[in-house]
């Protein structure tokens, strides 16, 4: 029994968590999703988390039920990785073509990107080819690109002491720093 009553307010709703495969262009989207518990019309928008290159959607294990309380989210394996089918070619293109058709596939017509390291430069190559899906975008240690595409899009970049680590040592601080960017 909490000793405040604002404790049992901070704590975190109750999150349901799936994986699932979708259909894409380069075969099969290996996906984890996480969503509030209530499911209901009042979440905030849906976010998508692009792990990095040599990584997969296990990169978010920790930090899906942080950040879901009150949004829906989905990480995909980018084609390549994990496990999903790969593209003949893999480049933040074709990770940035999956991320719509799994977003389209899914009826969202707006969505917000999250990108950990190199998976910043698929959320940076969707935000500026479809700028009509992509609200905002949030970078999480993304090394610097040269050139990078340029968005219209809000964006929030974060850099964090343990690039490798960030997701993992820290989930719900950076859930909290992340969420209320997304809320604004």
């Amino acid at each position: 029994m909490p000793k405040h009553s604002n404790e049992s307010a901070a704590a975190p709703r109750a999150v349901r968590m799936r994986r699932a495969y979708f259909d894409c262009a380069f075969g099969q989207l290996h996906v984890r999703t996480a969503f509030p518990a209530t499911g209901g019309f009042d979440e905030q928008m849906t976010l998508f988390c692009l792990h990095p290159q040599e990584g997969s959607s296990r990169s978010f294990d920790r930090f899906l039920p942080e950040i879901a309380d009150v949004r829906s989210v989905y990480a995909p394996d980018l084609p390549g990785c994990g496990e999903s089918d790969p593209p003949p070619n893999p480049t933040p293109g074709c990770a940035a073509l999956a991320v719509a058709e799994l977003a389209l596939d899914l009826r969202l017509r707006q969505i917000d990107l999250l990108g950990l390291r190199s998976g910043g430069a698929a959320a940076l190559e969707l935000a500026a080819s479809r700028p009509d899906l992509v609200r905002r975008v949030v970078l999480v240690n993304m090394p610097v690109m040269d050139p990078s595409p340029k968005v219209k899009q809000e964006t929030l970049v974060l850099r964090t002491d343990h690039a490798a680590e960030a997701f993992e040592a820290a989930p719900r601080e950076l859930a909290r720093q992340i969420g209320a960017f997304l809320a604004r």
